[in-house]
């Protein structure tokens, strides 16, 4: 089944019920504006995000060619979420994708740029390696009801989990089940690395406010012997104790203090929201009304984590 025919069978599919719940699609209320260096290529790229018309949905705008955030334009890449269409490429969208599916910015232009002279690839910028900068930045501009050209608002449609699922690779999983609300139990292991050791997160909703104080400012993490491996692969050229916190499997964590004891998952769990809100359509909410647990998970949000997750679905 292709990519494209795999999205419409996804929205009637027998395992997923669309609903409409009262509420309005969303925009922001003024133009975002953030500059900052790259993990990857450790570059300046700015980000302006600007409000858009209910039904239009999120999407990218590189070089005036318009990236919708979807499955359709996943490229496998290590450590990151790229999206690629036409040979043009944005990279590392899941933080700033997590913190918009959460604060239920629905519909809105993100205009990347890259100030280094990038022709073909860009990459948002990483900030302190959570979703906080982004957070703080749609808290500071505000949220209005979206409209169309007409002057109409829209509902927002809503996707509810109707039968489980899941899949595995190893002894990593993620499964989701039916449930009222959202909610996500997720695991990480490093046995080698005794100070992240193996740790658990349940969240209790997903609504704006629990992200805003519990998942958005986790920031993301490494392992200080990885380290250089990562950098000879040409990748966390921008990376710096800034950006992430970072452990060591002999000495524990070299840049505390933590922002939680079970920082590293939380930011996992981050993540997981960025990658999954790649479901969203037309201003409809991403993230899949359901209760979704996973161990180890992390191979999902490096190899086509939407599309695998997308296959169970469609079935």
């Amino acid at each position: 089944m292709s990519v494209s025919s795999a999205l419409n069978a996804f929205k009637s599919s027998a395992l997923i019920s669309w609903k409409s719940l009262g509420k309005l699609q969303q925009t922001i209320a003024g133009c975002i504006e953030r500059s900052g260096i790259t993990l990857h290529s450790g570059r300046v790229a700015r980000v302006k995000i600007w409000p858009e018309c209910a039904g239009v949905g999120r999407y990218f705008d590189f070089r005036s060619n318009f990236i919708h955030p979807s499955v359709d334009y996943v490229q496998e890449s290590p450590l990151c979420t790229t999206l690629c269409k036409d040979g043009y490429k944005v990279r590392t969208v899941e933080h700033l994708l997590s913190a918009l599916e959460a604060m239920g910015v629905d519909n809105c232009r993100i205009e990347v740029e890259g100030l280094n002279g990038e022709e073909s690839s860009v990459e948002v910028p990483i900030f302190d390696g959570s979703a906080k900068e982004w957070v703080e930045a749609i808290e500071q501009v505000g949220l209005k009801v979206a409209t169309d050209q007409g002057g109409n608002s829209c509902e927002k449609m809503i996707p509810f989990l109707i039968e489980p699922v899941h899949v595995h690779r190893n002894d990593s999983f993620i499964a989701a089940f039916p449930y009222p609300k959202v909610q996500i139990i997720y695991g990480i292991d490093f046995p080698q690395v005794p100070a992240i050791g193996c740790q658990w997160f349940s969240s209790a909703s997903l609504d704006d406010s629990f992200y805003t104080s519990e998942i958005g400012p986790s920031r993301t993490f490494c392992v200080y012997e990885e380290v250089e491996k990562l950098r000879n692969l040409g990748l966390i050229k921008g990376g710096s104790t800034d950006s992430a916190i970072v452990c060591s499997a002999s000495k524990g964590w070299l840049n505390p203090p933590l922002r939680f004891p079970d920082e590293p998952c939380r930011h996992k769990v981050l993540d997981l929201i960025g990658d999954l809100s790649l479901f969203a359509r037309h201003g409809s909410q991403g993230f899949p009304v359901a209760q979704i647990v996973g161990y180890k998970a992390c191979f999902f949000h490096c190899l086509f984590p939407s599309k695998v997750f997308l296959s169970l679905l469609v079935r």
